[in-house]
């Protein structure tokens, strides 16, 4: 048999080094997706779990995604929190692959879960502080061209003096709803493909710096629209803007369901219906996540129209693009708020 063949093909070996796969990604909801489909465009596209249209709290794998979660290389979710229903698959369906939980990663800014009487008194302080402006000035407040305050914010430290209680134990996990967050994010990101593909490590990171710079410029608009929203009380169905809150210095009077969704007593609806008065609430935002009608009975009677807000950007293409466009959203939807 000739070995003409066999050389030909150890030639072509040395010829160049073969070309790296690209990691196979996996991501659990819309805004992780966004983010890594930022850092990965141009080299590969990333697998999305939970649609925007769906509730990420409460989840069923398909096939397809349990032989995805299998196939992967590097699996990035926000963290037991958000998706309780994904920690088991992910130990014994991706136990190969790496997994970057978001919420335990260094640079991470962390909100404990408010309790209803947390949101309560803060918003009465937000209230009293908001009187003694003389001339609507809330630059402490508010994000000042896109310089927000720090997320472990005096308010945290405020209620645990008065004695409040969180009405969850750990950290609230909507965390990408802070766009400092997100930032920090993409880097880490990045690192942890530039670790997986030697070969498009720098794509990675220019890839990484420029979703950072979108997220700035997103940030230094937002903080612009919501101007008229200082000291402005809301409600809202479950308490998933607390990170944008902190963010950007606005006033949640009190929330329908808690920040993991779970169902409101009778007792929970009156208490928010009484304080609806009490603190001038100008608005009540619905998700298109979760069923409106709890809403619509806390607001019955009452003067205050209902809009909707979307913490996961379901209106938006996914890919890249989405995260920018989240954080704008969210900015024009509380905006308007102020006009009511």
């Amino acid at each position: 048999m000739s070995k003409l063949p066999l050389f030909a093909a150890c030639l072509s070996l040395l010829a160049g080094p073969l070309r790296a796969e690209v990691p196979q990604v996996v991501t659990d909801i819309a805004p992780v997706h966004a983010l890594t489909a930022q850092v990965m465009d141009g080299v590969g596209t990333p697998e999305l779990l939970v649609r925007p249209g769906q509730s990420p709290h409460s989840y069923a794998l398909r096939p397809s995604q349990a032989r995805a979660l299998q196939q992967a290389d590097l699996v990035i979710w926000v963290g037991e929190g958000l998706t309780p229903w994904l920690e088991k698959p992910l130990t014994s369906l991706a136990a190969q692959g790496e997994i970057l939980e978001l919420m335990a990663a260094e640079g991470t800014v962390k909100l404990p879960y408010r309790g209803a009487e947390d949101i309560l008194a803060a918003a009465e302080a937000a209230q009293r502080h908001d009187g003694q402006d003389d001339h609507g000035g809330h630059g402490e407040h508010a994000a000042d061209d896109g310089e927000a305050r720090d997320g472990t914010h005096g308010g945290e430290a405020d209620h645990e003096e008065a004695g409040h209680h969180h009405g969850h134990g750990g950290d609230d996990p909507h965390a990408w709803l802070d766009p400092r967050n997100g930032s920090v994010w993409l880097d880490l990101i990045a690192g942890r493909l530039a670790a997986l593909d030697p070969e498009h490590a720098g794509i990675y990171r220019a890839n990484a710096a420029r979703g950072q710079a979108g997220i700035a410029a997103a940030m230094n608009e937002v903080a612009g629209m919501l101007r008229p929203m200082q000291g402005v009380a809301f409600v809202s169905y479950h308490d998933a803007f607390q990170y944008f809150e902190a963010r950007f210095g606005l006033t949640l009077a009190g929330t329908v369901t808690p920040g993991d969704a779970t169902n409101p007593s009778p007792a929970q609806l009156a208490r928010l219906r009484d304080r609806l008065e009490d603190l001038e609430v100008r608005c009540a935002f619905a998700e298109p996540q979760f069923d409106t009608r709890l809403l619509q009975a806390a607001v019955a009677g009452r003067d205050i129209p209902i809009l909707e807000l979307d913490p996961l950007g379901r209106a938006h293409e996914l890919g890249k693009d989405l995260y920018p466009a989240l954080i704008r959203d969210l900015g024009a939807g509380f905006a308007a708020c102020a006009g009511n």
